[in-house]
């Protein structure tokens, strides 16, 4: 293959068709030509991950091993922040070792594997993603981290403190995210359910640096966050008029948000309820907010 970002796509392809095989003679004929490469470990964490999803977990299991050991090795001679696919590679095959784990029901070993990797990376572009792996197995039933309010779009957001007593639906979005445009829909179905049952709804919001998820053209922080206030109020977000909106990276780096959406139900005690990166339908979130109501 003459480009060597061809190998993440070919991959992916071959995991979306099903064939698994395919993509596993395709990775080891671009590792014969190319050995180890960053590209080529992104690649092999994407097998990892499609063979999970399949049910694949001893393969899943070995093919996770082999990208982070190998993603650790490239380490000594590359700056992690640096190569994309690397980052990507080391935090995917992170994510499948800790399921793999937690699937064979050592749930401490995947637990303080994930702790011993985010004391490692927490402060690398893979931290936050490391810090979703523990909050998936960890956060539920614990109390949920206090927002961070620096400053905020739509209404002054309340703390959580302030909050206690009611039911939290904390909605984390991007302002480039065509999934959390998607999630609005089913949110505001959510707000008039529940209207007269008190849910406080929340959006907390980041920059990220840039308008543009494609182009990733540098934006400065005044022009991004006039760019965020556009989208809160243009076509897909006036649907949730009068969502408090704080903007803050810390509170994406404690929520462990690096999915988005990611949905947090917050229960009247304070406790979290629910941790979902990603969509969720409507019937599914009524049912989990229908849980924390008195």
């Amino acid at each position: 293959m003459e480009k060597s970002e061809s190998i993440v796509a070919s991959i992916r392809a071959a995991i979306a068709e099903g064939n698994l095989a395919h993509g596993d003679r395709q990775l080891r004929d671009y590792q014969d030509s190319n050995g180890i490469t960053p590209e080529g470990l992104e690649a092999l964490s994407w097998l990892a991950r499609g063979c999970f999803a399949a049910q694949g977990f001893d393969q899943a299991a070995d093919y996770a091993q082999t990208a982070y050991r190998s993603a650790a090795k490239l380490l000594d001679t590359l700056d992690l922040d640096s190569e994309p696919s690397l980052a990507s590679a080391l935090g995917a095959s992170i994510e499948v070792i800790a399921q793999t784990k937690e699937r064979e029901g050592r749930y401490q070993d995947a637990v303080r594997f994930l702790k011993q990797e985010l004391a490692e990376y927490g402060l690398t572009s893979i931290g936050t993603r490391i810090r979703k792996n523990v909050n998936l197995l960890e956060l539920e039933g614990q109390p949920a981290p206090e927002l961070e309010i620096p400053e905020w779009l739509g209404p002054k957001p309340s703390s959580l403190a302030e909050l206690h007593g009611r039911p939290v639906l904390l909605f984390f979005w991007a302002h480039y995210c065509e999934d959390s445009r998607d999630q609005t829909r089913v949110l505001a179905r959510i707000v008039r359910k529940f209207e007269g049952d008190d849910l406080a709804l929340i959006g907390p919001t980041r920059r990220y640096g840039y308008l543009d998820e494609h182009r990733r053209k540098p934006a400065p922080p005044r022009q991004e966050t006039s760019h965020i206030e556009m989208v809160l109020n243009g076509r897909y977000y006036s649907s949730l008029p009068g969502m408090p909106v704080p903007i803050s990276e810390r509170n994406f780096n404690v929520y462990g948000v690096s999915t988005t959406p990611t949905l947090v139900v917050i229960g009247s005690s304070g406790a979290v309820s629910l941790y979902h990166p990603g969509k969720m339908p409507f019937r599914e979130l009524a049912s989990q907010v229908q849980r924390v109501l008195p």
